[in-house]
């Protein structure tokens, strides 16, 4: 009796060797073997081409802001101060970038939508990136 695989395994272990050979000693996708190619990115796939990207980053587009947003303040957290939706957030298990953006806006603002906060986000994230001297004169 045999424990482990059986002969016809040990053949098809070979097999599987040979086959992937290729693969692993080019580091790339071989033409004959194109069932290994990884799939294309689709539209709407996360921008990781320039590295990873952190929450809130201020290269983000209005829309990707938004929906980050979105992951961590629903429609019942509105109207709200900055502070309110920064512990909201923190509830809700948000990343540390995401809570410091919250909490860095004007702390007399109220905003009354998803909209509105995520315009402010992206404005104090442009704001604070290149033109802080600006920002700190006006204020």
């Amino acid at each position: 009796m045999q424990r482990g695989s059986d002969r016809l395994s040990v053949h098809r272990d070979e097999e599987m060797k040979h086959e992937l050979q290729g693969l692993l000693r080019s580091g790339h996708p071989t033409r004959s073997e194109e069932w290994h190619d990884p799939e294309p990115t689709a539209d709407d796939d996360p921008e990781v081409w320039r590295g990873p990207v952190a929450p809130l980053d201020p290269r983000m587009s209005l829309a990707a802001v938004r929906v980050e947003l979105a992951r961590y303040v629903g429609r019942g957290d509105f109207p709200a101060s900055p502070a309110d939706l920064g512990r909201i957030a923190g509830r809700k298990n948000a990343p540390d970038p995401v809570i410091e953006a919250l909490e860095g806006l004007p702390r007399k603002a109220r905003y009354t939508n998803l909209e509105e906060l995520a315009e402010a986000v992206v404005q104090a994230g442009r704001s604070g990136s290149g033109e802080s001297g600006e920002a700190g004169e006006s204020a």
